[in-house]
């Protein structure tokens, strides 16, 4: 994947969020990474609003997702949507809608064709991650990528947050948010 390419990735997951056109995501005014980092923040938070000067961006800053995190992202989306062994027609279309809202060229095509055939596990997931605001935020990407309606999707989830270490009452507020 050429570098630029590998710049699409925050596109591609923005363009993944905005597809689900359901609950959170379809009334979120935000890009789909912003909503992300938002529904990360309140679920390690209990729902707890930004405070000005809390910190040096407030939960909506989306430019603090850099490309390494955005590919991380994308890992979980991918290995989130193959938890039940296959991707349908439905999972299909929204990942190429997204690739080709991002602009993705056929080496980055190439790329998310390699990930879709040798996804992620949760452990080369959660190697990737080194905080628990990063971890949410992975987890919150994977969790909004599929409806987990499958017996091998809960599951992936569950052992992504424990791999993760996303504690289990922000899974349940995220959960309870996006379902809401």
């Amino acid at each position: 994947m050429t570098e630029k390419n590998m710049a699409q990735a925050r596109h591609i997951v923005d363009a993944l969020v905005r597809s689900r056109r359901s609950g959170i995501a379809a009334t979120a005014a935000l890009g789909g990474l912003a909503l992300l980092a938002g529904l990360a923040y309140r679920s390690l938070r209990g729902g707890e609003p930004a405070r000005a000067g809390a910190g040096p961006a407030t939960p909506f800053d989306h430019i603090d997702v850099g490309e390494d995190e955005a590919r991380t992202m994308l890992r979980a989306m991918i290995a989130a949507t193959l938890a039940d062994g296959i991707v349908d027609a439905d999972e299909r279309k929204r990942l190429d809608d997204a690739v080709a809202a991002a602009g993705v060229e056929s080496d980055g095509r190439a790329w998310l064709e390699k990930e879709l055939a040798e996804p992620f596990d949760v452990d080369d997931i959660a190697q990737q991650v080194n905080d628990p605001d990063t971890a949410a935020r992975i987890y919150a990407a994977a969790r909004l990528a599929i409806d987990p309606d499958t017996l091998q999707e809960r599951e992936f989830l569950r052992m992504l947050a424990d791999a993760l270490d996303v504690p289990g009452e922000a899974a349940d507020r995220l959960e309870a948010e996006l379902t809401a």
